[in-house]
């Protein structure tokens, strides 16, 4: 996978492009552009999600911010001592990072938060350069399975070789070890297919592995 720089002005999807210059038009307000990655630039953790949401990250700039999906989360980092507060509200609330990076699989918000194959493998190149960039002993957590494949194909992994599971750990060539959680969206956390006790096992075992090595 060919590594590539992020840019703030891309515009390579053009059904994403598109659905970008509808929302800055009708929502001028919005951030409306391709969000990039948020937190410490030399992280232990890397957090990948999915994509922004249309009123969350895709109106405020930054990854998991303005809307249900980023509740858990950013509480879940300030336990375990990844924030320097529990909440994120806006992106320039001050909120800090703290050995951790928030990125997503898709930079940009698709329709019905369902990007294509074709889109998801077209931004790959940037989650290969973010990946690329870790020092060796951090760990990556993906959120949701399309994240995990993201991972993988961004690291030339065969994904029948390291199945999505939640609380899955996979050891990666080099070194690193790829964590899974379901996604912390709204339907996940509402429905109790993910609870705050499950997803804190995971950061819990992130931590325990970690100090360990």
């Amino acid at each position: 996978m060919r590594s590539e720089a992020f840019r703030a002005d891309c515009g390579a999807c053009p059904r994403l492009a598109r659905f970008l210059a509808d929302c800055r038009a009708s929502r001028p307000d919005y951030f409306g552009r391709p969000v990039p990655a948020f937190g410490d630039a030399a992280p232990r953790l890397l957090v990948v999600g999915l994509a922004p949401g249309y009123h969350g990250a895709n109106r405020t700039g930054r990854p998991f911010t303005g809307d249900h999906a980023g509740v858990l989360l950013y509480e879940t980092l300030h336990a375990y001592g990844y924030a320097d507060r529990p909440v994120s509200e806006s992106a320039g609330d001050g909120l800090r990072l703290l050995g951790c990076r928030i990125t997503n699989a898709v930079k940009c918000v698709p329709p019905e938060n369902k990007p294509t194959p074709a889109e998801i493998k077209e931004c790959n190149g940037y989650l290969a350069a973010e990946l690329a960039a870790l020092q060796e002993d951090a760990a990556i957590l993906a959120l949701g399975q399309v994240a995990h494949a993201a991972v993988l194909r961004a690291r030339s992994l065969v994904l029948k070789d390291f199945p999505f599971g939640h609380a899955a750990v996979h050891a990666l060539p080099g070194g690193r070890r790829l964590y899974d959680s379901y996604h912390c969206s709204r339907y996940n956390t509402q429905t109790r297919r993910l609870t705050p006790e499950m997803f804190r096992a995971v950061f819990q075992r992130i931590r325990d592995d970690q100090e360990r090595s």
